[in-house]
């Protein structure tokens, strides 16, 4: 029996978890890409897997869908991608991710206090910014910014 090379929407939303809704989303975004059969049902070649997983991996861990996009795009269309690819991948996302991981860090010690004050204690606020103080650093809360 020859192995299945190709695979219809529902075998694609079923085998990745994801809404048929969502690849038809993937697909129109240039994420992942299917062809036409001659009664016209979509078919997915089985690299598609490995991609959704990708995309949903990256998705989890707050990579937009553009920069999704990109890194996918320089990977070779029709190929499932390899240990190595995904290396590229995960590796051109580690500083984004050590910046976010930084930034959720500071927010959460920095809020610590804040749990269920209700700013009873504004005159000790870690988050108070008298005058408008940190202006001239720029906008946004100042305090809870790490560096780029």
């Amino acid at each position: 029996m020859a192995a299945v090379t190709e695979l219809a929407v529902g075998q694609v939303a079923t085998r990745s978890g994801v809404a048929v809704s969502a690849l038809h989303f993937y697909e129109a975004r240039g994420l992942i890409r299917s062809h036409r059969t001659s009664g016209n049902q979509r078919r997915y070649g089985r690299d598609v897997l490995r991609r959704v997983a990708i995309i949903k991996v990256a998705q989890e861990v707050g990579i937009s869908l553009a920069e999704i996009g990109e890194a996918l795009a320089s990977l070779p269309e029709g190929r499932t991608p390899t240990r190595g690819d995904w290396n590229v991948l995960s590796t051109a996302w580690r500083d984004q991710l050590d910046r976010k991981i930084a930034q959720l860090k500071k927010l959460r010690d920095g809020l610590t206090d804040c749990i269920g004050c209700g700013c009873m204690s504004i005159d000790k606020c870690p988050l108070r910014n008298k005058e408008d103080r940190l202006s001239a650093q720029g906008p946004g809360a100042r305090r809870l910014l790490v560096a780029r």
